[in-house]
Parts: C-alpha cells; sequence; structure tokens
C-alpha cells in the first residue's frame, strides 16, 4: 500500500509565525494518524531574502516545536537545473514567452487603458493582469532584446495552455481537517492572467517549482493555508501540461492577528522565536492556535 505523503515547505526569508506552527503541526498531525511521511522542503528559490541565518532559524523553531521530518530535506535552490529542464520544455512547445514590460511600464500601459474607459483585469489578490503586448512581439523582436540583455521574466501563456489541456480542470479539495470528505473545485487559471513561471537569472518560480518538486517527491496531499486557495488553478494547469500526478488537497484556515489580519512575516509579526524567549512551550503554541 502507498504510504501518504505530505509537507511543510516553508521559505527562509523571515521568522516562522503562529500560522507556519499550525500548518507545520497539522500536516505533521495529519500525517501521523494515517501512518503516512512528513517531508520538509526548504523553498528557498529568492536567493536575496533567503538567507543560511534564516534558514537556521527554520530548523530551530520546528525542533523546539517537536516536529519530526524524514531526510534528506529538499532544498529548491540546490535544483535550479531541475527546474531549467522543466522550463526548456515549455519554450520548446512555446507554451511561454519572455515578458519584458517593467512594473512602471505596466502601470502606465493600465493608466493608458483605463483613461480610455476600459476597467484592466485584475487577479484574486488585486493585482493587474499582465497586458498583451509582449505576447504579439514577433520572434526576430523577442530574440534582438534578449542578445541586448534586456531584463525580462518567462510567462506562462495561460490561453494556448488551457486550450491545450482541453476540458474542465478542477481539484479534489477535502472539506475540513479530518481529511474525511472531499469536493470537487473548479480551477480558474485564467483568473491570474500570463503568470511568471521562470526569471531570466533564475529558471522557475514559486508556482513551477512546487508542483515539479510535490512530483518528485511523491507528495499525495497538499495541506497549506486559504491564502493559496486560489492559486491551486494555476498548479493545475501546470501539473497537467507537464503530465505531473495530482495531489489531493487542502487548504485549512488562517491565523489571524488580533486586528483579524492575517499574520506574515513581512509585517513583522510576532515569530515563534520571540515568543520561545519569552517563554512560551510548545504546548503553549499549540494552546493558541487550537490545536
Amino acid at each position: 500500500m502507498t504510504l501518504l505523503t505530505f509537507r511543510f515547505a516553508p521559505s527562509p526569508n523571515g521568522e516562522l509565525h503562529l500560522g507556519h506552527a499550525y500548518s507545520a503541526l497539522l500536516n505533521q498531525g495529519l500525517a501521523r494518524a494515517s501512518g503516512g511521511r512528513l517531508l520538509l522542503r526548504i523553498e528557498d528559490i529568492d536567493t536575496t531574502r533567503c538567507t543560511p541565518q534564516l534558514e537556521a532559524g527554520v530548523f530551530a523553531d520546528l525542533k523546539w516545536l517537536g516536529l519530526g521530518w524524514e531526510e534528506p530535506v529538499r532544498r529548491q535552490s540546490e535544483h535550479f537545473a531541475e527546474y531549467e529542464a522543466v522550463l526548456d520544455g515549455l519554450i520548446r512547445e512555446e507554451l511561454v514567452y519572455p515578458a519584458f514590460m517593467s512594473r512602471g511600464d505596466i502601470r502606465a500601459f493600465i493608466t493608458d487603458s483605463e483613461k480610455r474607459g476600459r476597467d484592466w483585469p485584475r487577479d484574486p489578490d488585486g493585482v493587474p493582469l499582465y497586458p498583451p503586448a509582449d505576447k504579439a512581439l514577433p520572434v526576430k523582436e523577442r530574440k534582438r532584446r534578449i542578445a541586448e540583455n534586456t531584463p525580462f521574466a518567462w510567462r506562462l501563456d495561460v490561453d494556448a495552455a488551457v486550450a491545450l489541456v482541453g476540458g474542465d480542470l478542477a481539484w479534489t479539495e477535502f472539506a475540513d481537517e479530518t481529511l474525511s470528505a472531499t469536493r470537487p473545485v473548479e480551477a480558474r487559471p485564467q483568473d491570474w492572467g500570463d503568470v511568471i513561471v521562470a526569471r531570466r537569472d533564475i529558471p522557475t518560480s514559486y508556482h513551477l517549482a512546487v508542483v515539479t518538486d510535490d512530483a518528485l517527491q511523491g507528495v499525495s496531499h497538499v495541506v497549506r493555508g486559504q491564502d493559496l486557495f486560489s492559486a491551486t488553478g494555476v498548479q493545475r494547469l501546470l501539473q497537467e501540461l507537464l503530465e505531473l500526478p495530482q495531489p489531493a488537497y487542502f487548504h485549512h484556515q488562517l491565523i489571524l492577528g488580533p486586528d483579524g489580519r492575517k499574520l506574515s512575516k513581512s509585517l513583522g509579526d510576532t515569530g515563534l522565536a520571540a515568543l520561545r524567549e519569552a517563554g512560551a512551550s510548545p504546548d503553549d503554541i499549540r494552546l493558541m492556535i487550537g490545536l
């Protein structure tokens, strides 16, 4: 019988907080209850913000919480060649294109469009969708700009990708933390527009790396926060394009701060290390997050 495989996949670009503790401990509990496996993955493709010091803090926090995982730990920064091979396949199939517009270019394009009375579409996070100009560039012009070292990112041609896979895209979503009942969810990758799948200097993105890793590591159940629910549609599309197995998903509740917003590394929310230094115990953390 195939063991169920769960994973906890933090990014070492800041301190872990109570939301991470909930996700990590929930994954561990589900793995133990099912007699399955728990993997730890370090998602550190952002080599500027992710540092060895922050990674060491992640390990210290997780060990203090009592988390156990299978070795070896997969670090995404050690597998760029694997992601690049996947990206090369998408380039050969003309499912991605080089996107040259800077943030300023995008703002100017959208401002001009909206001045002419067109409301510009936005993704589920409220970010304006990428304009279509680069997708229409002739191949010769694309090559010229790349040869001149014009900065660019590789973006997925979502319409072409959806047309290629055909049919209805969906995923299996568990209803609650018991993983006892499921429901089908329609995947809507078009809501995100032409997402970035790689940058020129880093041959991957979150979406491309995570579907590659989940497949290579045999992850059967992806248990993560509700804030990634809509993004699952993009990952389902990539799984179909790359002919990768589809895990089952559960997007759990978020741990919110006193002001009702989700906890965030970038906003300086209280980290696990600070709570530990203030005298909190792992049992205190479990009580605080409702486990």
